[in-house]
């Protein structure tokens, strides 16, 4: 399967064959290729909560309006993001680059987020929006279905997977085998009103 098929026959898949067991290497796959989505700077600072444990999915479940695929699903993924990456370590994002090119971009990335607590947590959700539209590529182009979410309560899942303090959840993935296809495109905005050339 291409880039732009996997990207036509992507859709929101709400119910999954609960049977159905991802292996560990298809899993392993599935989140090395997330891991070379871009971020600014180089921070990678998506981190990716892999839920397998059924009692914690059935908890988180119960705090997602109830909806199957979480329980259902092969995968559940909680993408979370690190809001302090930028600040950990710099250096190592860049440790294989030139060092004239360490010499510039280790201090830039300081000098970009220092102080800036908006701008340091749209970096978190670009990233994460990203790195999950990526997953969900990947995942079809391996034959799976996903669906992303953010029907949840998002402070009861944190205290569920025990979230740092510094991190924030961006919003939740389930990639497996899907039982019944998703609803017919509910109505796709025209091209002109989505593309527009130089200035609104």
């Amino acid at each position: 399967m291409n880039v732009a098929e996997a990207i036509e026959q992507r859709r929101a898949v709400k119910h999954y064959d609960p049977a159905h067991r991802m292996t560990e290497a298809e899993i392993t796959e599935l989140l090395s290729l997330a891991m070379k989505s871009p971020t600014a700077f180089n921070i990678q600072h998506w981190r990716f909560v892999v839920v397998g444990d059924p009692e914690l999915r059935r908890q988180i479940r119960a705090v997602a309006w109830d909806q199957a695929q979480v329980t259902d699903a092969s995968l559940l993924i909680v993408l979370c993001a690190d809001g302090r990456a930028w600040k950990k370590q710099p250096q190592g994002y860049w440790r294989n680059a030139p060092q004239a090119v360490q010499d510039f971009l280790v201090p830039a990335i300081g000098q970009y987020y220092e102080g800036r607590e908006q701008v340091q947590r749209d970096e978190c959700m670009r990233s994460c929006g990203l790195a999950g539209q990526t997953i969900m590529l990947a995942a079809k182009a391996m034959g799976y279905d996903s669906c992303p979410m953010d029907g949840f309560d998002f402070d009861a899942v944190a205290k569920l997977i025990n979230l740092p303090e510094d991190h924030l959840i961006a919003f939740m993935i389930v990639v497996g085998k899907g039982t019944k296809e998703a609803w017919p495109r509910g109505g796709q905005l025209a091209y002109e009103q989505v593309v527009i050339k130089n200035r609104f």
